[in-house]
């Protein structure tokens, strides 16, 4: 759509798993299928608990660099919608801000 993309998938993370660090050049907004998703930001602190049937929205940019993890024993499932600048990843790596976990 013009000069957007738009791209919808869902993600699934295994107990124990990760996002890994990253941010993302265009808005995110999910929605938690299942599970539970910890969500933190670049001081390492919680920034939310995202719970089945919650909503997530994460904005873009390079100063959002976040990571979500699952905590729990059952697999999280997201689905998510991407609105991004054409040509864009879905998300950019980035390092690990200095936190004592991945």
């Amino acid at each position: 759509m013009g000069d957007k993309h738009i791209v919808v998938r869902e993600i699934t993370l295994p107990p124990g798993q990760s996002t890994g660090w990253h941010y993302h050049d265009g808005n995110l907004f999910g929605y938690v299928k299942q599970g539970t998703l910890s969500h933190f930001d670049s001081s390492c602190k919680p920034d939310g608990v995202y719970r089945t049937g919650s909503t997530i929205v994460e904005p873009a940019g390079s100063n959002h660099v976040h990571i979500g993890r699952n905590l729990g024993t059952v697999p999280v499932v997201l689905d998510v919608l991407y609105i991004l600048p054409v040509g864009s990843p879905l998300s950019e790596d980035a390092p690990n801000p200095g936190c004592d976990f991945q």
